[in-house]
C-alpha cells in the first residue's frame, strides 16, 4: 500500500483527496494546511488519519509520497523538501512562481530520482485525448493555425479578492493560474512553440493596469516549430463570457473544442469536419470515470494518479512530469519577457 500524505487542505482536500482514494494501491494517511486547528478539523471530516505541519508530513518516514496543493510561491520548497527525504511528489501548477525556483526543483528531482508528476487537466479529458487522436491521424491535413479563447470572470476578480489567483508575482495571476493550462495543451496538441510574443492587461481601475503581475487579461500569439501559427486570449474578468475554445486548422480539415458552461472542465464539447463537408459534425466523448457528484477535475486527476502511482511501482516515469513542468514555467517566463519588451516576439528554446 503506497501511503500519500496531502500538503494543502483547499484543492488538495476537494480534489486530490478523492482522486487517490479512487485507486485501492493507496491510501492518504496525513493531511497539512496553513491553520492547525481548522487542517486538524478537515482531516477529522474527511476521515484521513492524521493532521500535521507540512514539514513534519514530507519528513514523515511512514509517508511514501506527497501531494501538494499550495501558492506556485510556496510549492518549490515543499518539493524540494519531498524530494529530498526520498517522496515521490504530485505538483499542482504552474511549478513555481519563477523559472529559477523550478529549476531547484528540476535539481533537486534528479538528484532523487523519485517520481514527479504536474496537475495539468486538459489533455485528460475524453474530448481532448479524441482531438489529439484526430490530428496524429491526419484527420486535418497539414497543420495550419490553433487558435484558443478562454473568457470567464473567475470568483477571485469577481470578488475583488486578493491572493495568489490574482497575483502573478506569487506565481498566479492570469499566466499561472490560467495560461500556464493553455502553454501546455497547445504544444501537446500543435507541438512545440518556437516563438512568441505577448501582451498582458490590468483592470481599467487598477493604479498600475499596465502591471503584468495584476494583469487579468493576456493576448498572446506566435509559431509553432512546424511552421503552423496559434493565438490566445484569455480573461479571467470576463462577466458572462463566452467560454473557452479551441479551434485547430489544417489545410483539409477543422476541429474545434468548445466549453460555453460554467465550469472549467466538465462540457466540452467535440467538433470535426473535413473537406468536403459543408458543416462541423459533433462527435461523442463521454468520460466513463466522471461522477456527477464529484467536482468534475477528479476523474482527469484520478488518471493522473494512476500514471502517478505506476511510476512508483516501478512503471515508465510519468507524464505530464519535469520536462512538461519546466516546459511551461520557460514559456511563462518568455511571455513576460515578451510583455516588458512592449510584446517583442521572443524565440523559446527547444
Amino acid at each position: 500500500m503506497i501511503r500519500v500524505g496531502i500538503v494543502g487542505s483547499n484543492f488538495g482536500r476537494a480534489v486530490q483527496l478523492p482522486a487517490f482514494r479512487s485507486d485501492p494501491r493507496c491510501a492518504v494517511v496525513a493531511l497539512a494546511g496553513r491553520d492547525p486547528a481548522k487542517t486538524a478539523q478537515s482531516a477529522r471530516d474527511a476521515g484521513i488519519p492524521r493532521a500535521m505541519a507540512w514539514a513534519d508530513l514530507v519528513a514523515d518516514p511512514g509517508i511514501d509520497a506527497v501531494a501538494i496543493a499550495v501558492p506556485p510561491q510556496l510549492q518549490p520548497q515543499v518539493a524540494i523538501a519531498a524530494l529530498r527525504a526520498g517522496k515521490a511528489v504530485f505538483v499542482e501548477k504552474p511549478l513555481a512562481a519563477t523559472l529559477d525556483d523550478a529549476e531547484a526543483v528540476r535539481a533537486q528531482a534528479q538528484a532523487s530520482g523519485r517520481p514527479l508528476v504536474i496537475d495539468f487537466e486538459f489533455p485528460e479529458l475524453p474530448a481532448f485525448r479524441r482531438a489529439r487522436a484526430l490530428l496524429e491521424d491526419g484527420a486535418l491535413g497539414a497543420p495550419r493555425h490553433i487558435a484558443a479563447t478562454w473568457h470567464v470572470e473567475n470568483q477571485a476578480t469577481r470578488l475583488r479578492l486578493k491572493s495568489w489567483k490574482t497575483d502573478g508575482a506569487q506565481g498566479g495571476g492570469v499566466l499561472g493560474n490560467f495560461v500556464s493550462h493553455c502553454l501546455h495543451y497547445l504544444e501537446w496538441l500543435g507541438g512545440p512553440i518556437r516563438d512568441l510574443s505577448a501582451q498582458l492587461f490590468g483592470l481599467p481601475e487598477d493604479d498600475r493596469p499596465q502591471r503584468a503581475a495584476s494583469a487579468r487579461s493576456v493576448a498572446l500569439s506566435g509559431t509553432f516549430a512546424s511552421g503552423a501559427a496559434f493565438s490566445l486570449t484569455m480573461s479571467c474578468a470576463s462577466y458572462l463570457g463566452s467560454g473557452h475554445r479551441i479551434e485547430c486548422y489544417g489545410e483539409d480539415g477543422t476541429l474545434t473544442l468548445t466549453n460555453t458552461t460554467a465550469d472549467y472542465i466538465r462540457g466540452f464539447v467535440l467538433h470535426h469536419a473535413r473537406r468536403p463537408a459543408a458543416a462541423l459534425a459533433a462527435l461523442d466523448t463521454p468520460d466513463p470515470d466522471d461522477r456527477p457528484e464529484n467536482d468534475g477535475r477528479v476523474a482527469p486527476v484520478a488518471r493522473l494518479v494512476r500514471r502517478f502511482l505506476d511510476a512508483i511501482e516501478g512503471g515508465p516515469p510519468p507524464t505530464p512530469g519535469l520536462a512538461e513542468a519546466l516546459r511551461v514555467q520557460a514559456l511563462i517566463a518568455a511571455a513576460l519577457r515578451s510583455h516588458h519588451a512592449g510584446a517583442a516576439s521572443i524565440t523559446v528554446d527547444a
